[in-house]
């Protein structure tokens, strides 16, 4: 759910609607989200959560500049889940690309717009439809 390098920072999930920041966590060189109202607490996302950012994505990769993403939707997920002791937290774009979480630049903001689905379609509870009494007329609404 959070990198590995968040193992000794406080975290929580993510929550649908809420607006998260990017943001270094105190005694690591990590970036990661946080809520706005506590920063040092990591907010997880899980794989296949849908992001919006409020301007297109800025992200650096160690050096002096920052690059730019054209795109202000994406979605959460890893890359190299297979190799140990790196960071795996990647936020993927329309276009097929991603950059890591760690590298994107801090202050930036995103609202959670979509968590995954985390029970198969079988194991869901099944709950039966409204089904409407036929004692009682349905009223239409007036159109205009």
């Amino acid at each position: 759910m959070c990198d590995y390098s968040l193992h000794a920072v406080a975290t929580r999930p993510a929550e649908v609607g809420e607006t998260i920041v990017t943001t270094t966590f105190r005694g690591t060189s990590t970036r990661g989200f946080a809520s706005e109202a506590d920063l040092s607490v990591a907010v997880c996302l899980l794989p296949g959560t849908e992001l919006a950012f409020a301007d297109n994505v800025r992200y650096d990769n160690r050096w002096i500049w920052t690059r730019t993403v054209n795109s202000r939707v994406g979605k959460f997920g890893k890359v190299d889940p297979h190799i140990p002791d790196r960071h795996h937290d990647a936020i993927e774009f329309p276009d097929g690309k991603y950059v890591l979480v760690t590298q994107l630049v801090e202050g930036q903001r995103a609202t959670v717009l979509q968590l995954p689905v985390t029970q198969p379609v079988g194991e869901r509870e099944h709950k039966p439809g409204i089904i409407a009494d036929s004692r009682s007329p349905v009223t239409p609404l007036p159109l205009g």
